[in-house]
């Protein structure tokens, strides 16, 4: 299993493909994996970690269903099969909250990447708004009576099992 490191970052993205050219540049350079979640999507950490242990657990037992690993964790993180719903799952242009993850962890790296991103450490991202809950439930097509049933407080834990059910859908 791949190892990873994950930092919470804020970026203002003016031209997106741009930006990530630069982004695989300096992976390629790097010989690691860069992953960018947008934060406003994910139901925390445990929800990128998630996303990352089946990508790179997929790309090793050959079953992947996108052609780079960067992408199969987008698709897991969305719990979807479609490249359109995981694109969704990354950064976009504009203000973004995002996970930046490299995998594996990598100095020359990070030295490269932080003069693109701000720190963001300060911030609760753990916490679920009623508003990101909605937009959660939505995402995840979780039910009025299924939340009712586990209560606000296990919403994470119903996104990791729609991530986890992807496996199932291959």
């Amino acid at each position: 299993m791949e190892t990873f490191s994950i930092r919470k970052v804020k970026v203002t993205i003016d031209d997106l493909d741009a930006f990530l050219q630069k982004i695989n540049g300096i992976a390629a350079r790097a010989g690691t994996h860069i992953i960018i979640f947008d934060a406003g999507r994910m139901a925390g950490i445990a929800h990128v970690m998630s996303a990352l242990r089946h990508a790179f657990r997929a790309r090793d037992n050959g079953t992947m269903i996108s052609a780079r690993v960067e992408m199969e964790a987008l698709l897991y993180a969305a719990g979807s099969r479609q490249i359109v719903e995981g694109t969704r799952f990354g950064v976009h242009a504009g203000e973004n909250q995002a996970y930046l993850c490299l995998c594996p962890e990598n100095d020359a790296a990070w030295r490269e990447l932080a003069p693109l991103f701000s720190p963001a450490d300060d911030e609760d991202w753990e916490t679920i708004t009623p508003e990101k809950a909605d937009l959660l439930c939505s995402l995840f097509s979780i039910t009025a009576p299924e939340l009712e049933v586990c209560g606000i407080g296990r919403l994470p834990d119903l996104v990791l099992e729609r991530v986890a059910l992807l496996e199932v859908y291959r």
